[in-house]
């Protein structure tokens, strides 16, 4: 049983860093950022994420840390153990990690299947037209590999805090930061003469990413920037769904909380940009401009997969290592979402690890069934509030990011810099002596800038504005 006196921690500041950059290094990052950045003017939104990650980010990811720590308990029950009637404030931040790992754990075993495929010299069935949609709507397949993938998180949030988490951080972490230099690295030295016999080359392709592009922008086009580098920060940090709170509360009370946030922000940020060197350069040098165009699943698992068979023998190499480093990613990131459920279980109903963690899997193997039904048997078409159209999967990421995800990040700058004021958190933080040198920066966008931005994001995410 554990408990606020008895409660396993960190058993060092490296330990809760890596963990916590594990849990913002996922899918966001890798098939989100550079789609956003090639979207929106390559360096222009390089720029405008790194500000927002150093400012609006970096505010709220103190927060959640600090609110960990201070109150030693999972998102569920922090909240109220903080002020007296915020209960529904934890139970919506832990809603959403409740909803977001059933299809969580569906993209991980796609990651899974495409890692097999390109590791047995198959990688070139994955570039072929329908490859895609003809395994995530298989029957069984899909399934398998969901509940596979689920049985790696499960079994590292089963082993506990030291053994399981921190443990596979400084395994995985440091494999996975390896396979995405290298990655990058081999993306700028490519070159490839297509059928139009235009030669293009991975240098070409860092230069559209990193070289700012204002053209055509205009104000509109640049609120469009600064919203979409805003939505691609709660991917990033893993902020809003419960999990930094969590991770907050196994801190130990001695450890430099301002040092461990900026390596955070340091790591995802680095990780961020490197997805972008890993993929666009590629992406540009076999499909040029035009393959820049997609994102998320239709980058990963088509337009992607078409890169690497296009560089020929070692196509299937750079394929399995591409695949094993994203495995890793959404590996480590699952844990984080599992962990902020069964923190707020054992904290708030006073049971088990063990039974937190099956009680937590289950349900997240029969969400997770239910979720590949929805690309098969249960298929159907939805308009989202936001213009999306979609089934099963993107109603439920709709539901956690674009509705749940920023109330929850409202509710808690309202908390923190209306109700128990700014000073509350600073205190904590400066606890042992620390020198808090960005204090008034955290009052300013605690209290005034991130509720009015996020407040902006949610009625664009909900389809309430729409002329940005």
């Amino acid at each position: 049983m554990e408990d606020t006196k008895n409660r396993n921690t960190f058993t060092g500041s490296i330990g809760f860093v890596l963990a916590a950059a594990g849990s913002a290094v996922g899918l966001g990052n890798i098939w989100r950022f550079p789609y956003l950045a090639a979207k929106d003017g390559g360096g222009l939104f390089v720029v405008v994420y790194i500000v927002l990650a150093l400012t609006f980010g970096f505010a709220l990811l103190t927060s959640e840390i600090a609110i960990g720590r201070n109150t030693k308990v999972g998102p569920l029950s922090a909240y109220s153990k903080l002020k007296k009637g915020w209960k529904p404030l934890g139970i919506l931040s832990c809603l959403v990690p409740f909803i977001i790992l059933p299809y969580y754990c569906v993209i991980g075993g796609w990651v899974l299947k495409y890692f097999i495929v390109f590791l047995t010299g198959k990688g070139a069935l994955a570039a072929e037209s329908g490859y895609f949609g003809g395994f995530i709507t298989a029957p069984v397949e899909p399934i398998v590999m969901t509940l596979i993938f689920l049985a790696f998180v499960a079994l590292i949030v089963f082993l506990g805090v030291n053994k399981g988490i921190e443990l596979s951080s400084k395994i995985v972490m440091p494999v996975l930061l390896l396979l995405v230099v290298a990655i990058s690295i081999f993306s700028l030295t490519i070159k490839f003469t297509g059928d139009d016999g235009i030669t293009r080359n991975g240098m070409q392709g860092l230069k559209v990413y990193v070289v700012p592009s204002v053209k055509g922008i205009g104000v509109k086009g640049f609120f469009t920037v600064v919203m979409d580098a805003m939505g691609q920060l709660f991917y990033s940090l893993s902020i809003a769904m419960g999990i930094m709170v969590a991770y907050g509360s196994y801190v130990d009370d001695k450890d430099n909380l301002v040092k461990s946030i900026n390596r955070i922000e340091f790591f995802d940020t680095l990780v961020a940009f490197l997805a972008g060197v890993m993929i666009i350069p590629a992406v540009y040098t076999f499909m040029g401009a035009e393959g820049m165009k997609s994102g998320g699943p239709s980058l990963m698992f088509v337009s992607l997969p078409k890169v690497f068979t296009a560089m020929g023998p070692i196509g299937n190499v750079v394929g399995a290592a591409f695949f094993l480093m994203v495995f890793f990613a959404a590996l480590s990131s699952a844990v984080s979402v599992m962990e902020a459920i069964v923190a707020s279980f054992i904290d708030e109903f006073e049971i088990k690890r063990v039974t937190a963690t099956t009680f937590e899997t289950v349900i997240a193997a029969i969400v997770g069934i239910i979720v590949c039904f929805g690309y098969n048997r249960w298929y159907f078409e939805l308009k989202l509030p936001n213009g999306a159209v979609g089934q099963i999967l993107d109603i439920m990421d709709y539901v956690s990011n674009n509705f749940m995800m920023p109330i929850v990040a409202i509710l808690t700058c309202v908390l923190i810099g209306w109700i128990l004021k700014p000073q509350f958190l600073i205190d904590e933080i400066e606890k042992n002596g620390e020198i808090f040198r960005r204090k008034k920066l955290f009052v300013v966008m605690i209290k005034f800038v991130a509720p009015i931005l996020l407040f902006i994001l949610f009625l664009k995410s909900v389809g309430i504005l729409t002329i940005i």
